[in-house]
């Protein structure tokens, strides 16, 4: 699960970039100097960090998607039930729902995505 554990700064980054790829690394410095107050070396920190975790690619001063935001959640997601919850979405929801109400158009959606799945 490493690869999706991102501290709120890289989260706020990897944001930046899906937001705006593929971008010359020239735009995300601007961007970090402004958001952040960033140096130009901590932006390539960064970007260096999250690029070792195959979720974006430096080629040649562009940055490209290697996974896209939704697929990083997903996964980050799935990670997260397998090593917490041992890949079992109902113990998940059984521990989710003992702390937190859902909403009826929670227990809708999700009825929904169960109907969905049923098809």
């Amino acid at each position: 699960m490493e690869k999706y554990k991102l501290g709120e700064m890289e989260q706020r980054f990897a944001d930046i970039i899906w937001d705006k790829a593929p971008a010359k690394i020239r735009e995300l410095i601007e961007i970090c100097a402004i958001e952040f107050q960033w140096k130009r070396t901590t932006t390539y920190t960064m970007l260096k960090r999250l690029c070792e975790r195959e979720i974006f690619q430096n080629e040649n001063g562009t940055v490209i998607v290697l996974i896209e935001k939704e697929d990083f959640l997903a996964e980050k997601g799935e990670a997260f039930l397998e090593e917490s919850f041992e890949g079992s979405l109902p113990r998940f929801l059984t521990a989710f729902t003992q702390r937190k109400k859902l909403s009826i158009k929670e227990i809708e959606e999700i009825q929904q995505l169960i109907d969905g799945y049923k098809r």
